[in-house]
């Protein structure tokens, strides 16, 4: 469970921030909102099995504040992640609360994800191998971590997209694959639905 929500953090960090290489031009095509909300269909392959897990819901990200991760079908539950500690729902009970005090791997995944939505690609640099490229309108990029401890969390990560990160691709150690696509794109004031606010 601990993997799943690490390798989810910082899968929807990425939906809205700064990708890397070639840095100046992917910073320049992606928008850059305070606020920034959509739909994403995600589904997993476990290795070994044949046919993988779906999962759609919601998500939210809000800068300086955190990302909301909300699944909605098959079962509903919701990730909440802020600077110090990621916490899972189910309904209004905590499921799960992985504080970084306790968990060094929250700190450093999560500051990951704040680096990013923060634009700072020098820690993102520091902890991935980067390799990118970007036309007039699209950018690829793929990021595997040099860290073994972050390796085994999230594993290599691709992604690509335009305005914003379209399709998000994790391939973990264990031969499990996550793909996630994102639409239905909003930002600012509106983009939120009043439960979300209330959540993060």
């Amino acid at each position: 469970m601990k993997r799943i929500l690490i390798a989810a953090a910082l899968a929807v960090a990425c939906a809205g921030a700064h990708a890397a290489a070639p840095i100046a031009k992917i910073g320049a095509m992606l928008a850059k909102p305070d606020q920034l909300c959509g739909t994403f269909s995600q589904t997993k392959t476990l290795a070994g099995m044949k046919k993988p897990l779906a999962s759609s819901g919601r998500f939210c990200v809000v800068a300086g504040k955190g990302v909301l991760w909300r699944t909605l079908k098959p079962f509903p539950n919701t990730l909440r992640l802020k600077r110090d500690e990621i916490v899972h729902l189910q309904g209004e009970r905590v499921a799960m609360r992985l504080d970084a005090s306790q968990e060094p791997t929250v700190r450093m995944i999560n500051g990951v994800l704040f680096s990013l939505l923060a634009g700072d690609l020098g820690q993102l640099d520091t902890l991935f191998e980067v390799d990118g490229s970007a036309t007039n309108d699209s950018w690829k990029v793929s990021l595997k971590a040099r860290n073994a401890a972050l390796a085994r969390a999230v594993g290599a990560i691709s992604l690509d997209g335009g305005a914003y990160v379209r399709t998000i691709h994790m391939a973990e150690e264990s031969g499990d694959r996550t793909d996630i696509t994102f639409s239905d794109i909003k930002t600012g004031a509106g983009a939120m639905l009043p439960e979300e606010a209330a959540l993060l």
